[in-house]
């Protein structure tokens, strides 16, 4: 990319950032694009119809889409400059509980971010350091930050404006989160609870991650 390709260094892996703009056709942003087009012409709407339709999903998604990229580029800065490996260490002091922590960390992501895609981006890694520090199953807490975030997503902003946009609750944003946060917050305490068993009294739950053979 002009300007960008290797003028960033990443201090994590010690070596400058290659920026080169790769065209993938099958990529997963690519390949609805494709999808959505082929749709078009399959049900024969007009180029004109086809735009009204791109620009009204546009208007309803462009927040959750403008965040989606923030967050995206905050993880990789994040994570490239080492803020989270020094995250995941001070949260390390939870010590035993941290899978407790873990859950909610998740929750927190998810909840700021409306994305549980985002969520993992944002605070996976962290998880995972975390874990090594304390001992405890990677695996185990990186699930617990996406399952975490699943229970962050029924109170996110973001996600609670989608779907009172498309029922007969517009304006009533404040009725829906306040009906739904102490199901959030008591599903994530439970999912805590769970996770702290599966790591110290049912570990044989986790799943071993495959060895690879060079």
């Amino acid at each position: 990319w002009p300007g960008l390709d290797k003028a960033v260094f990443i201090s994590l892996y010690k070596k400058p950032y290659v920026a080169l703009w790769d065209f993938q056709p099958m990529g997963t942003g690519t390949a609805i694009l494709l999808a959505a087009i082929i749709t078009a012409a399959w049900t024969r709407t007009s180029v004109a119809d086809f735009f009204g339709c791109v620009w009204k999903t546009w208007v309803q998604t462009r927040i959750a889409i403008i965040t989606v990229m923030m967050i995206v580029g905050l993880a990789f800065l994040l994570n490239y400059s080492g803020m989270s490996y020094t995250l995941g260490l001070g949260v390390a002091s939870a010590g035993a509980l941290f899978p407790l922590v873990s859950a909610f960390l998740g929750w927190i992501a998810v909840f700021l971010s409306g994305s549980d895609t985002s969520g993992n981006a944002l605070f996976g890694n962290l998880q995972v350091v975390a874990a090594k520090q304390l001992g405890l199953d990677p695996v185990l807490m990186a699930a617990t930050n996406s399952s975490g975030g699943v229970m962050g997503k029924m109170i996110s902003p973001q996600n609670i404006a989608t779907g009172v946009s498309t029922t007969e609750l517009k304006g009533k944003e404040g009725l829906v989160f306040a009906r739904t946060f102490w199901h959030s917050v008591f599903l994530t305490a439970l999912l805590g609870i769970l996770v702290v068993l599966q790591q110290h009294v049912m570990p044989w739950m986790i799943p071993a991650l495959p060895t690879l053979h060079h």
